[in-house]
C-alpha cells in the first residue's frame, strides 16, 4: 500500500497556531511531511511526559536551549499538560522568531479547564476526518 500526501489544504502559518483534530486524521503525517526541520516534543512519549509534567516551565529552557538550531518547535498532544501554554506564551511575548505548533486531539479539554489559550498570539487550525480523506489517498 503506497500513501501519496497532496499539499491541497492549509498550509504552514509563519506565525503561532494549533492544530486540534481526533486521533488518526493526520495530524502528525503533515507536520512530519510539511515542517521537517521543527523540533518535535511528543508527549505521547513517557519519559518526555514525565519531564514537562513534573516542570512545565522547562519548556522555555529547552526552547531557549535549541533557538540557534531550530525556529519551529511542535508540542503534540498539548492538551496533556495545558501548563506549557504560559511558557509557550512567554516565549511568544518575548518576539524571537519562533514559531509554536501546538498539536491536541482535544480542544474541548483545554477550552474547559479554562487554561492560556495564548490569547489570539497562535491561529487555529481543526484537522477533521474529511480533510484527512481530501489530502491522504491511499493506491492499492
Amino acid at each position: 500500500m503506497q500513501v501519496i500526501i497532496t499539499k491541497r489544504f492549509f498550509q504552514p502559518a509563519e506565525d503561532s497556531y494549533f492544530i486540534f483534530g481526533p486521533r488518526e486524521t493526520g495530524k502528525s503525517t503533515w507536520i512530519e511531511n510539511n515542517l521537517p526541520n521543527a523540533l518535535v516534543i511528543n508527549l505521547l512519549e513517557d519519559h518526555v511526559y514525565r519531564t514537562y509534567l513534573s516542570n512545565p516551565g522547562y519548556i522555555q529552557q529547552f526552547v531557549l536551549g535549541n533557538s540557534n538550531e531550530h525556529r519551529t518547535f511542535v508540542i503534540d498532544e498539548v492538551q496533556k499538560i495545558p501548563a506549557l501554554l504560559d511558557g509557550v506564551h512567554n516565549l511568544i511575548e518575548q518576539k524571537m522568531d519562533l514559531q509554536f505548533v501546538l498539536t491536541g486531539s482535544s480542544s474541548r479539554k483545554l477550552k474547559n479547564s479554562g487554561v492560556n489559550l495564548l490569547a489570539g498570539r497562535a491561529i487555529l487550525k481543526e484537522c477533521t476526518h474529511l480533510w484527512q480523506q481530501n489530502w491522504a489517498q491511499t493506491l492499492i
